[in-house]
């Protein structure tokens, strides 16, 4: 029932800036933590950013000082503002939130979003 789609990816050369976007639709009603991962081919999926509730935030040490994640909790819409990439920040990225719905907690996925930078 819970459905997040996500936005924004796309192909840029180093050193520009994307915006991505992840909005959550069905029945979920609490989203605690809502974050981005990326996946690159041969590599493991790491994450990139979190943000909680409260709005406390979490980088991997790669993007810190570059990546911003905010949230709208009114729209249920989680972003990720990618400023100064890289050529190694090339990857799917995902939209993670793990929150309630009307009986569980559980992790909520998107189906992904293409980040390629050329240098």
């Amino acid at each position: 029932q819970v459905q997040l789609v996500e936005s924004g990816g796309g192909l840029v050369q180093a050193g520009e800036s994307l915006r991505l976007s992840c909005a959550a639709s069905g029945s979920i009603f609490s989203s605690v933590i809502m974050g981005w991962y990326r996946q690159a081919p041969g590599k493991q999926r790491e994450l990139v950013a979190l943000i909680t509730s409260d709005g406390n935030t979490n980088y991997a040490d790669s993007v810190k000082g570059r990546f911003t994640i905010s949230r709208d909790n009114a729209k249920n819409t989680v972003y990720l503002q990618m400023n100064s990439l890289k050529s190694e920040d090339t990857a799917v990225y995902y939209c993670n939130i793990k929150g309630w719905d009307h009986r569980s907690y559980r992790d909520y996925w998107g189906q992904g979003t293409q980040v390629t930078v050329s240098s």
